[in-house]
């Protein structure tokens, strides 16, 4: 069964297009790396929780919207060794600053413990 990471982020919205094109320089690369997909889904519906919720999570401040991204991997195995691999990869030292505050991504790997797909 496939692995999971997951991220939330805090993104400024003024940000929007340099996150789009940070994520468009790096996310290839997981995929090199042995990702079979990597998605960046920016915050349409995020509501505010009455405990908790997802801007709370980040400490999104008025102006930034949530950013919620996985990549999948075919197996944990596949991932440490991608994700080491990705780490040493060159590009990762031309690119430039993200265009958020990495202090306040949260991130974890996840094993996916049900899948349901539609049959068409």
């Amino acid at each position: 069964m496939s692995y999971i990471d997951g991220f939330l982020i805090a993104v400024p919205d003024a940000n929007r297009e340099a996150f789009i094109a940070h994520a468009n320089l790096l996310d290839p690369i997981f995929i090199e790396c042995g990702a079979l997909r990597v998605l960046e889904c920016w915050g349409d519906d995020v509501p505010d929780g009455k405990v908790t919720d997802f801007r709370r999570s980040v400490q999104a401040k008025d102006g930034e919207s949530v950013v919620f991204s996985w990549i999948e991997w075919p197996d944990k195995a596949t991932r440490d060794a991608g994700k080491k691999k990705f780490m040493q990869d060159a590009r990762l030292k031309q690119s430039t600053e993200p265009p958020f505050d990495g202090k306040r991504m949260v991130f974890g790997g996840f094993i996916p413990v049900t899948e349901i797909r539609s049959a068409g």
